[in-house]
């Protein structure tokens, strides 16, 4: 009888290690703590929710890592890649969707699947005798006891850092006789964000604003957590200088104001969140200002005096584990061979590489079921560079949470004069086509 793989979260990675692990024929038990456990960042009961923002971000497989790992997931047949794409909403240049329908659409495909199975219950032990194959991916809220259960299993201390959520405002309280749709560049459709300019001083009233709003406090504990680059409160980055959001997500590079030809001082743009066009965030403002302050200083911005949030931002603590310390080179836990983990929890960052690491750890534990020999993509995809670098490429002491970039890539040959000589984009264009090329040739290699 054929072992029963069990997976413990039904986030972006588990709901995608499920899927991939089922394809090749695996009987999996999916389970998934909510509603029985809330968060205090999801709102609904839905598999694979949406919680920071509604974006994928870059779409370009041609010269940007991030599209190069969707496009290279879509080869694999990728269950978050598939929604994705059919829930997609405006975006210039990234993958953006429709949260809800997206979230629904994955748990309707897991239903459905013949070899899943979804119970919705807490899992806070990792002591069950009848489970020979377990993937843990729980993700960066995991659950106290659980989170417990893992560190009294690890022997390690729980690495962990903030993480903020952007607000999410009403299309139709904002003033389009001020701001106005483009993109920036004139990217994608041209006209896929709301921009909303700022002159000189309205920008650093703006910023005093932000350096002086009432925030939430930290606990004890979490006083000395730091948090991730890639998800900084807007009043966390504004604090490190005044020009530092002009630079940022409010540089006003590639935009002219609609309405009067102007080029702004600053910008603050809000991308579109869901199909009906109703709900936009603010990109790039994850915040920890408490919700008073959101409201008073956000209406501030030109064409949001009149704002309604559906949302209002928010701040979590995000856990990690060590992996390159713990885990061996398929994911496994060294010390417990039987339970690998997956998505952010192994401490890489950003939706599509949580689920791109839960696609292989999903097949690599199908292939030791099913007695199959494994062999990862190599280093220079975007999947093999993410894998490298959690299992082997960081180094342990001072491991943190990684986006999937060109930096984990190995060089381009060094015999190869033409590819030395490349810069910027068209580096990047080599790097890209190199993955996936290379990709290419390994999933045939896998059928």
């Amino acid at each position: 009888m054929t072992s029963k793989l069990h997976i413990i979260g039904g986030g972006l990675a588990g709901t995608e290690a499920a899927w991939q692990a089922a394809n090749l024929g695996i009987d999996v038990i999916l389970h998934e703590m909510r509603p029985t456990r809330k968060t205090e960042v999801h709102k609904s009961e839905t598999l694979a929710e949406l919680v920071c923002s509604n974006s994928f971000r870059s779409d370009d497989h041609n010269s940007n890592a991030v599209g190069v790992l969707h496009q290279e997931m879509r080869m694999m047949n990728s269950l978050i890649m598939q929604m994705a794409d059919l829930h997609k909403v405006p975006a210039g240049g990234a993958l953006a969707v429709d949260r809800d329908l997206f979230s629904k659409e994955v748990e309707l495909k897991i239903l459905q699947h013949p070899h899943i199975t979804l119970n919705r219950e807490e899992i806070t032990s990792l002591d069950n005798q009848e489970w020979e194959k377990t993937i843990i991916a729980t993700g960066p809220l995991t659950a106290d006891p659980l989170a417990d259960a893992i560190k009294n299993l690890t022997g390690e201390d729980d690495l962990a850092f903030f993480d903020a959520i952007a607000p999410i405002v009403y299309f139709d309280s904002i003033d389009m006789n001020t701001a106005w749709f483009q993109s920036r560049y004139d990217k994608g459709d041209g006209k896929d964000y709301i921009n909303c300019p700022m002159n000189k001083s309205q920008y650093e009233a703006f910023i005093t604003a932000l350096n002086m709003g009432d925030k939430m406090i930290f606990k004890e504990w979490e006083e000395n957590t730091p948090y991730f680059d890639g998800c900084m409160p807007i009043e966390i980055m504004a604090s490190r200088g005044p020009e530092t959001l002009r630079f940022g997500p409010m540089k006003p590079v590639g935009l002219t104001n609609a309405h009067d030809g102007s080029r702004p001082y600053a910008v603050v743009q809000l991308r579109q969140d869901n199909k009906l066009g109703s709900l936009f965030n603010i990109v790039g403002f994850q915040t920890k200002l408490k919700y008073a302050e959101q409201t008073r200083i956000f209406r501030m911005i030109p064409g949001m005096e009149n704002a309604e949030f559906a949302r209002l931002g928010g701040l979590h603590r995000n856990t990690f584990i060590n992996t390159p310390r713990l885990l061996d080179e398929q994911l496994r836990l060294k010390s417990r061979p039987d339970i690998r983990f997956a998505g952010q929890i192994t401490g890489v960052e950003g939706y599509v590489e949580s689920a791109a690491i839960g696609g292989l750890a999903g097949r690599m534990a199908a292939y030791e079921i099913l007695q199959k020999e494994w062999h990862s993509p190599p280093e220079d995809t975007a999947h093999g560079a993410l894998l490298t670098h959690l299992t082997s490429g960081a180094i342990s002491d001072s491991f943190q949470p990684m986006n999937v970039n060109f930096g984990l890539f190995p060089a381009l040959r060094d015999s190869d004069q033409k590819a030395k000589r490349l810069r910027g984009r068209d580096r990047k264009a080599a790097y890209a086509a190199r993955s996936l090329t290379s990709m290419q040739f390994f999933m045939s290699s896998c059928e």
